[in-house]
Formats: C-alpha cells, structure tokens, sequence
C-alpha cells in the first residue's frame, strides 16, 4: 500500500542506510512539516526506521495547550463529572513550559527502530536483542492509550539481566510493535484491522524476524492481540503472559449485564473482581462505547492537545486518580513526564482517531475466556479495570502455567511497575526454555 503521512507527521524512513524520502510540502498555517508520501514494496523487507519531528510542529503543540479555551469548572468536588480542571490545568502547564519532547525522541532513536509492510500496512516496531545468544525472544503488544512508551522501562532488565537482577538464562530478545493505526505504524485504509487480524500480523512478523520459538506478552488491546495469535495457536508460540487477562465467567458476566446482585458463593477475591468490573461498566465505559460505536465524531481529540489529553485520562478511575496524584506531586509509579511523553506521541503522529478505530472494528468480548489451549501465565494487579481471581484464571486457562496477585499497580503494568512485569516474564516463561 501506500504510505501516506498525515500531514503533521515528518517520519525519517530507511532503507539500507540510505534516504527514501524526506521532502518538505507546504508548511500552512502551522507550519508544519511532513515527509512526502512514500509507496512501499509489498515485500518482507525490514527498513530501519528513526524519528524526528520539526521545531515548527513543537512549537505549534505549545502554542496550541497555552491557547486552550478552557470550560467552567466542575461543580463537585471529586472526579465524578470528569477529569478535573485543575488536574487538567497543571497538565497543560508543564506541557506548555517545562516538557522536552526531544528527551522522549534521543530515547527511542537510541533503539532498533525498523518498518516492515504487513498484509498493507507498515509495521512499526522496536527490536532489541540479547547478547545472549539463547535469548527467549518475546513479542510485546501495547494497548490504548498506550503506545510503545508503555514498554521502554522493560527493555533492558529484559534483554540484559545480569544487570538488572537476573541471570544470564533469563535473557529476552524484545519485539515491541506499534499497533496498526497507532503512533509510528500505519493506518490501515480498509476495514478489518481487528485483534484477530493484528495478530495474524504478529504472527508473521515473528517469523519474518527469524523467529521459531517465541512467546508473547499484552495487556488491553495488548491481550486481545496476544491472546488471538494463542487462539491461532501457530507452531513457534510456545505460551502467552497477559496482565490483563479474559476470565470472566458467564455466570459473572449475566449478572454484570442484567445489572443484578452478583451469584451467591463467590470468595472475597471474586466479590471483589466482580465489584470492580460493575463499577467499570457503569461508569468507565462512556469513552469505549463512543469509539465502539462513533470514532470518527472525535474530530476535537485531533484539534486540541489538552481535549485529547482529557479524553486519554480518562480511561478509568484508578489510573486517573494515580495521574491526578502525579501532578500533585506524589511519587508514583508515572512521573509527569511519562504521562505527557505519551500524549504527545498520540499528538505528533496524528493517530488519535485512527487509534480509536480498532473499538470499532473488534467484535470479540473483551473478558470472556477464548478457551486458549497453550500454557498462559497471568498478572493480577489490584488496580487493573478488575483483579483477575486465581480461580477465574484456573478456569479461563487450563494451562495455567504462573499466576502471581501483586498489591500495587493498575491497568498500565509494565510502565508503571516494572520490576513486577519482569520478575513476572522472567519466572513465567522460564519452563517453557527447554
């Protein structure tokens, strides 16, 4: 297929070292630049790729937060109407004044970035290698609305655990791609681009990167994907890790949706799982339903950084509240930095709305079990949209490899607790070496 950079976007393309096409076009208004649109081959070829966007488009991003048009204030005193304007309000702040995008830009430009064209559209990903040579390779798949940032902080005690509290035998090479329609991966032009597909792609992604024997790591979207190329069940995927996996009972489903009490005999940790997900679907479920059903309505989230912030934010109630606390100034597991690096990834590659379409497109039920066949090994974090029981994941996974409850962090897992993530990866996959 073609590709064709939205206008806002300067992607630097390689090929062999050499330029393919970097030429200014018409700076407009905001002056911004992007490279010409570029056709690529319909080939298995794998293209290093590097980011660069211009001091005309940063400067258009600030100038666009300190012009937002705020609305009036909230008239509760909790998040019960929304993101609040003052949380808001420090956000754009530090957007505005004190947040360095080209930080963000040496730090993903320091690793393996390449592009490969799957089934039409090109892929977008990160490829860091173990010295090790055994290395496990590990393809992870972020969801929304994260991107590939979501996973920077695991990369090297993955790749290079002896330094990081590991042994050489819990060596990874890392695969992290950028979902099709997300940051710096094409955005399909025909329908389709559901789970089920994406992972297909992965599939012959593995394999295109050499790759015979391999597992595969997600949360979100992220499991979503992993757990369909399970369900595919190709011959080199040896078990799936998710930190946010499919177990939700039917009779725990039925209930949720008939708005009922929940079954009686539930243990604490399925009262409490259920509790968590009716809070979910009464109220974390307004912006899911809007790109389900609208997502090409959200023109605004496209024009206005901190309208696209807002919509971001809230995703739910536990991660915006950690977010809220960030820019209070409580340590946590995010820093102002993180959160708005990621934001702004959204921003400059121009792929809020393209990014919204994969609600659209997927039909599959977000937390009913997919009967996976091979081994699966879970994180349970008590912050996650619901805290997976053991008993719902015993069911859900007959081969329930690993399983670990942990008592802090939520729905961004491996960003906002790394360390977990990767004594996770490291204990759960170490089996399925041999």
């Amino acid at each position: 297929m073609a590709e064709n950079p939205d206008p806002s976007r300067r992607d630097i393309l390689l090929t062999g070292g050499s330029l393919l096409a970097m030429s200014a076009i018409g700076t407009g208004a905001a002056g911004l630049i992007s490279a010409s649109p570029v056709r690529a081959a319909a080939t298995e070829e794998i293209r290093p790729f590097s980011i660069h966007f211009s001091d005309e488009q940063l400067a258009d991003l600030r100038r666009r937060v300190a012009a937002t048009k705020w609305p009036s204030k909230e008239i509760v005193t909790d998040a019960s109407q929304g993101v609040q304007c003052a949380t808001l309000q420090k956000l754009a702040k530090y957007w505005a004044t004190d947040y360095d995008w080209r930080k963000m830009e040496a730090k993903l430009n320091a690793l393996p970035q390449f592009k490969t064209n799957i089934d039409g559209v090109d892929i977008h990903f990160i490829h860091v290698r173990s010295k090790n040579p055994n290395a496990l390779p590990v393809i992870i798949t972020h969801g929304w609305p994260g991107s590939i940032i979501e996973q920077l902080k695991v990369i090297e005690p993955l790749t290079d655990p002896t330094a990081n509290g590991g042994a050489v035998e819990d060596s990874f090479d890392v695969v992290i791609p950028s979902l099709p329609g997300y940051g710096f991966s094409g955005v399909p032009t025909v329908t389709g681009w559901d789970p089920v597909r994406i992972a297909s792609a992965w599939i012959v992604l593995m394999k295109r990167l050499g790759y015979d024997r391999y597992v595969a790591q997600g949360g979100d979207w992220g499991n979503a994907v992993t757990e369909q190329m399970a369900v595919q069940t190709p011959p080199g995927l040896l078990g799936i890790h998710t930190n946010m996996p499919a177990t939700v009972p039917d009779d725990i489903a039925q209930a949720l949706s008939s708005g009922g009490p929940p079954p009686p005999g539930l243990s604490a940790d399925e009262k409490h799982a259920y509790e968590q997900l009716d809070f979910f679907y009464k109220h974390g479920l307004a912006y899911a339903q809007e790109m389900g059903n609208r997502p090409q309505t959200l023109y605004a989230i496209e024009d206005s950084p901190v309208g696209l912030a807002a919509w971001m934010l809230d995703h739910d109630a536990a991660s915006y509240a950690l977010i809220a606390r960030v820019f209070d100034g409580v340590p946590e597991g995010l820093t102002r930095e993180d959160i708005v690096d990621n934001i702004t990834l959204y921003w400059l590659t121009n792929t809020a709305v393209s990014s919204a379409r994969l609600y659209w497109e997927s039909k599959l039920p977000f937390f009913a079990p997919k009967h996976l066949t091979i081994p699966v090994a879970v994180s349970a974090f008590p912050d996650e949209l619901y805290q997976a029981p053991r008993s719902w994941a015993e069911k859900a996974y007959p081969k329930l490899i690993f399983y670990a409850k942990h008592d802090k962090g939520g729905h961004f897992a491996a960003w906002e607790q790394p360390a977990y993530i990767t004594a996770d990866l490291r204990a759960a996959f170490k089996p399925l070496r041999q």
